[in-house]
């Protein structure tokens, strides 16, 4: 009997995770095992402006709008725009102009008419990323209140674990970011949950994203607001799309569109294409193209088969585009690892400088892989290589370089804590920002 119930005893702590402590354990905490989608949401937005592009869109980032066009009747035109690469301005005129700005949604409306009334409820939430061996592969925790009534949630991602809190109030600036209380709290609520010794060493890295929770402006109460998007036309005709989750985004560019038709700006055409329309790297997308990629390509700089690690990251990141990438590393020899411990290689910085818009290193390690999220000293690491890679690629001098490399290296220290400062409240970003996430660090849905 003894022995019985060891093995059952054993056979709940495997299929409850090896490091997560099992009911019996935790007398009166309370802990919710959950099973989710994910997803990369950095490579899901490329590849949402990339299959953009192919449709015939202009595509441009790093673009800073500066005042809004308005026509004889006050209605919205066009927007005034500066390149913050090269400096060059241009007005840009549209049919029907979306506002669709996240956290900054505010500023674009109050360009048009300061007395406009505020619609965004800025929410911050800090994540911080541990090893993969603190939550088992095949599922998410949730500790739906923590001693001071906050919920905290920990589960796999990437070939790691990130662990994060929920909604708290913030203000909006460009470049969020987590202080060490905030750090610690999240550790200290973890570690009641699990049996591995929960340690600040552990922290690969931690960052804050700002959650835009918005309100209907057609309503009175604007002092609610909810994750759900609002889609709304002021009178100036500008539509704005607001609020939301990635998990809505079609039908969120669905609502936006159809009230442009709506209103008679735009053509309505045929019925809207989305519920059918893959994504660029989808089409010959299957599970075992990962078998594919490690079959079909050859290691340059070394005889034997590609890593199975980096094949699946191939896959998984650029679908049925994998191949391009390894083409381009089997023909430049660029098929090692960017730094050790992680599956990106060497020939993605070159495919993202001419496939995906990359214009400077900090667009590579956050916004077209996830490398600083994941591991902050890695990444710190591979920065040189970054560089150099695309210095190659842009005709970069040396002091042209070494300005890139300041900027990336100020840019990733947003990815450890710092002391609390304030931010800019409504303020309208500084410098134009990339069209994948930016600095708004809020990833997944």
């Amino acid at each position: 009997m003894h022995h019985k119930e060891q093995a059952a005893a054993q056979h709940e702590k495997h299929s409850w995770g090896a490091t997560m402590s099992t009911p019996s354990d935790q007398a009166k905490l309370l802990q919710i095992v959950y099973y989710d989608g994910q997803f990369d949401d950095s490579r899901l937005c490329v590849a949402l402006a990339c299959t953009a592009a192919l449709a015939g869109a202009a595509v441009t980032n790093h673009t800073e709008a500066l005042k809004l066009l308005k026509d004889t009747d006050g209605l919205v035109i066009g927007a005034e725009v500066k390149d913050n690469l090269s400096g060059k301005k241009m007005h840009v005129y549209a049919k029907q102009v979306i506002n669709a700005t996240g956290p900054f949604a505010d500023s674009l409306r109050q360009m048009s008419d300061p007395s406009k009334p505020s619609i965004i409820m800025p929410s911050a939430g800090v994540h911080v990323t541990l090893p993969d061996y603190y939550s088992p592969e095949h599922l998410g925790m949730i500790v739906p209140k923590t001693k001071d009534g906050r919920v905290v949630f920990m589960l796999p991602w990437l070939d790691a674990t990130i662990a994060g809190t929920t909604d708290s109030s913030s203000e909006i600036t460009m470049r969020p970011q987590p202080t060490e209380k905030e750090i610690q709290f999240i550790l200290d609520a973890i570690s009641e949950y699990l049996t591995v010794k929960v340690r600040r060493s552990d922290v690969m890295s931690a960052w804050s994203g700002i959650r835009p929770l918005a309100s209907d402006p057609s309503t009175q109460d604007t002092a609610s607001a909810s994750r759900d998007h609002v889609a709304s036309m002021d009178t100036d005709g500008m539509i704005t799309i607001a609020g939301g989750k990635w998990t809505t985004y079609r039908r969120m560019a669905e609502d936006a569109v159809d009230l442009a038709c709506v209103n008679g700006r735009v053509p309505a055409g045929q019925p809207c294409q989305t519920s059918h329309l893959a994504l660029l790297g989808a089409h010959d997308y299957d599970p075992a193209l990962f078998t594919e990629v490690a079959q079909n390509y050859t290691v340059p700089h070394r005889p034997g088969a590609i890593d199975t690690r980096v094949a699946k990251h191939l896959a998984a990141s650029y679908g049925d585009r994998a191949h391009d990438v390894t083409r381009i590393a089997e023909q430049r020899k660029l098929g090692r690892r960017l730094v050790r411990g992680h599956p990106v290689l060497e020939a993605e910085v070159v495919y993202a400088v001419h496939h995906e818009y990359c214009e400077t290193p900090e667009d590579f390690i956050a916004r077209r892989s996830r490398l600083a999220f994941l591991d902050h000293r890695a990444c710190e690491e591979a920065l040189p290589r970054v560089v150099e890679l695309m210095g190659e690629e842009k005709g970069w001098w040396y002091p042209k370089r070494q300005r890139e490399l300041k900027r990336a290296k100020a840019f990733l220290s947003t990815f450890t804590s710092q002391p609390e400062a304030p931010g800019l409240k409504n303020a309208a970003p500084k410098e134009g920002t990339d069209l994948v996430s930016s600095q708004n660090k809020g990833g997944g849905a």
